[in-house]
């Protein structure tokens, strides 16, 4: 790969890793499967649970609470292509959630999880797609309910 492949390569993996929590927060959870490999899996956190396929990250990622507010911030994403259609990166996350949102401003509290996620991509027929994601959660706790919005 010359230096503007790899520049484009590079650049289209981490606007997946960003698309991926768009997609959870302010979109249509579900969709988050098309960003995936036919085959492609998902791991959280680092193997205590497996979803391979599209299908299958489809129905996971679309059973999200409907009350479930969140926002993930996303930072230091590091991408390296490794040949002409296959990438890997490592990102960290923070993410702010809780459950029983019914609109307003719910007071900030701390994030539930910090981690990172480590991913491989794959380019199948001219698009980038994530392979593989696994998720690495050192810090995490409860979802918890949102508490009365303020007047803000």
């Amino acid at each position: 790969m010359d230096s503007h492949e790899r520049l484009v390569a590079e650049r289209a993996c981490e606007r997946l890793v960003i698309d991926f929590v768009h997609r959870l927060d302010l979109g249509e959870p579900a969709a988050v499967a098309e960003l995936f490999t036919e085959d492609g899996s998902w791991e959280w956190p680092a193997g205590e649970r497996l979803v391979v396929g599209r299908a299958a990250l489809r129905e996971y990622f679309g059973s999200r609470p409907a009350d479930r507010l969140s926002r993930r911030l996303m930072a230091n994403i590091l991408v390296t292509a490794t040949g002409p259609d296959t990438a890997h990166a490592v990102s960290y996350f923070s993410t702010h959630r809780v459950d029983g949102y019914e609109g307003g401003v719910v007071p900030a509290g701390p994030p539930v999880q910090v981690g990172h996620y480590e991913d491989a991509f794959r380019r199948v027929d001219g698009a980038w797609l994530l392979a593989r994601r696994v998720l690495f959660l050192p810090f995490g706790g409860p979802t918890p309910l949102a508490a009365t919005p303020s007047a803000t």
